[in-house]
């Protein structure tokens, strides 16, 4: 009896538990993506306003350090001992445009990067719990949430590098170099290892279901 292509892509039938655990997922997503954005609204804003006189006329930033020593008062009754600095909170008052705009561009790429990735894991949990595991659509999905976070990664850091290099430059009036760019290359390379795997997976996967529906 000859089957049907209808009948080759009737919606799988999964357990409760399955479709519970996919959509506990789903509403975790929903959640993260929401708290980023919260969260990078409040920095843009405190990033402005701390830029524009506001914030007690201060702008946090994040700055990375490569062995500079640093007095900490953590000796006997609080004696100040030297530390090698890794990174520290800056407060300036005061920061070039160039570095406002981008702590700003900062939080745009993490929002944008994070509600990207975690939207075509969500449209690809809704297509596979209606039955369609493998096809180009779900390749793309995991090709497209995988840039995502590959880009987030790397430009996030780059534009928090440029701002803080703009405090640096404003507190030492230019006297204290220390571009440094901090981006974690076990997780990058770990990201881009694990999205590759996947997409090849779902690429042979949904070949391998077109060459089945093309012979029953």
């Amino acid at each position: 009896m000859k089957m049907t292509t209808a009948q080759a892509t009737e919606p799988q039938v999964w357990s409760r538990w399955d479709a519970a655990a996919m959509w506990f997922y789903g509403l975790l997503g929903v959640a993260f993506v929401v708290w980023t954005l919260v969260g990078a609204t409040r920095r843009i804003i405190e990033v402005v306003g701390g830029a524009a006189g506001g914030a007690g006329g201060t702008v946090p930033v994040l700055g990375e350090f490569a062995g500079t020593p640093a007095e900490a008062p953590i000796g006997p009754d609080g004696a100040a001992v030297t530390v090698e600095l890794d990174r520290a909170v800056l407060l300036p008052t005061e920061l070039p445009i160039a570095s406002t705009v981008a702590l700003v561009l900062e939080q745009v790429v993490i929002a944008l990067s994070v509600t990207l990735a975690v939207g075509c894991l969500l449209v690809l949990t809704w297509s596979i719990l209606h039955g369609r595991l493998f096809s180009r659509r779900n390749t793309a999905l995991v090709a497209t949430a995988t840039g995502a976070a590959l880009v987030g990664f790397a430009g996030a850091p780059f534009f928090a590098n440029m701002g803080a290099n703009g405090a640096f430059a404003w507190i030492s009036d230019r006297t204290f170099d220390n571009v440094l760019l901090s981006v974690d290359p076990v997780l990058w390379f770990g990201v881009a290892f694990v999205g590759s795997i996947v997409t090849t997976a779902f690429s042979v996967g949904a070949r391998l279901q077109r060459d089945t529906e093309g012979l029953v």
